[in-house]
């Protein structure tokens, strides 16, 4: 099947200018923007951001995570420890629309460049915090890595591993993902209030708390459980009897459940009374439904094993391609099950989610999931930047500096040492 590549250079936020200061992956709260045509000026010390050589893989000499988070965004260096530094970023400032403050909270504040600062040449700034544990509690101080939010709110426990000791299960990563984007939705309406109302906001959001909010069904339920019985019951179809939250409840599941096909698995999800009809008409096992036609909505049969175990005897009869497209003739919910390794080659994949190619971005990426009905799904433009690969650039362009100033800024070491490969790209 061939793939559509996505458009390069989406406007939809074309006008918008966002400064990055930014330490690995919570920079990723302007990666959307950048992808959906935002200007995003990531403001690096002279030695750069270590995110290019933290965690793998490494592609043309630049980290994948590097790659992806900093992809359209234009790189420049300050020394914000010099006064000649810290006057090029409020100029920066003074016609962007944020500032993004990606690492421990009061990083910029240390520097002389808080929000108090920020607003005094824009009074319109929206200033944007994101760090591990917040501005606020007995961790804020404490240093973390991404896998420490989702163990902290409970998504992600140890696993057995080698001679019984705990160790880290496979697991997709909520924090260092969930947190960026809430930001990101929180720095546009920042913009949207402060545009309609000339004044700017300062935000903060901890990728913790991300991680947490993401998991609101299990937690909100363990809470409403502690609830009197006689208010909080569990649904009708299983006799009001307390579920545990979220699936941890549907493990003796039979018709929400897995099931293998004859070269894989399949999800099956006749939770409705009127698809697990659908279903039962479709084999030919009519008798299975008017045996237990279940209730309307919300039946899983729970524990019911001899029907598992008929149905998955049912299932074994056909490939996962043939009962998906099953599902499709006959309105019966059967889901592909795929793996990170093998989701590329499923079709709906393909037709949704074009690589993003490495001949643009120096590796194959995934496109931003949302696009405009009847367009190509927005893309950047540009791979990830060498440190201050933009310098000189943005002065010229963004502030109107001459070639003078400029050499003036790198005489005093403001910009830190002279760029060589100027126009290298992240790999280079």
């Amino acid at each position: 099947m061939t793939t559509k590549e996505p458009s390069v250079g989406a406007a939809l936020l074309s006008g918008l200018r966002i400064v990055e200061c930014s330490m690995l992956g919570p920079g990723a709260v302007s990666t959307p923007l950048a992808d959906l045509g935002a200007d995003v000026i990531k403001v690096e010390p002279p030695s750069g951001d270590y995110i290019r050589e933290m965690s793998w893989p490494i592609i043309e000499g630049s980290a994948l995570l590097h790659l992806h988070v900093s992809r359209g965004k234009r790189s420049i260096t300050l020394d914000l420890k010099t006064e000649q530094g810290r006057a090029v970023f409020l100029d920066l400032v003074k016609d962007a629309d944020a500032v993004v403050e990606a690492m421990r909270p009061g990083g910029l504040a240390r520097r002389g460049l808080g929000f108090d600062k920020l607003r005094e040449v824009n009074p319109k700034i929206v200033m944007v915090t994101i760090s591990g544990y917040g501005m606020t509690g007995p961790y804020q101080d404490l240093p973390s890595h991404g896998i420490a939010y989702d163990a902290w709110a409970g998504t992600v426990a140890p696993v057995p591993g080698p001679e019984g000791l705990p160790t880290l299960p496979d697991h997709t990563s909520i924090g260092i993902a969930a947190g960026p984007l809430y930001g990101t939705a929180a720095l546009l309406a920042g913009v949207l209030r402060a545009r309609q109302t000339g004044e700017g906001c300062y935000l903060e959001i901890a990728q913790s708390d991300a991680a947490a909010a993401f998991d609101w069904l299990r937690s909100e339920t363990y809470r409403a459980y502690q609830r009197p019985a006689a208010e909080v019951t569990g649904n009708v179809a299983d006799d009001y009897q307390r579920r545990a939250p979220g699936p941890a409840g549907m493990a003796d599941s039979v018709r929400y459940q897995f099931y293998a096909s004859s070269d894989g698995h399949v999800l099956f999800m006749a939770s409705e009374r009127k698809f697990w009809q659908n279903f039962c008409s479709f084999i030919g096992r009519d008798d299975l439904y008017e045996k237990r036609p279940g209730a309307r909505v919300a039946d899983h049969a729970r524990g019911d094993l001899e029907l598992r175990r008929e149905l998955a005897g049912v299932f074994r009869q056909k490939t996962s391609a043939e009962w998906v497209k099953i599902g499709q003739q006959h309105d019966i919910p059967i889901g592909p099950v795929n793996t990170p390794e093998t989701i590329s080659d499923d079709p709906q994949f393909a037709d949704r989610m074009p690589w993003q190619p490495a001949s643009r971005l120096i590796a194959d990426e995934l496109p931003f999931p949302v696009r405009v009905v009847g367009e190509a799904p927005p893309a950047a433009a540009t791979p990830a930047p060498a440190a201050g690969q933009h310098t000189e650039q943005v002065l010229a362009e963004v502030l109107g500096y001459d070639a003078g100033r400029i050499a003036e800024l790198r005489a005093a070491g403001a910009l830190g040492p002279q760029q060589e490969n100027a126009k290298a790209g992240a790999g280079q």
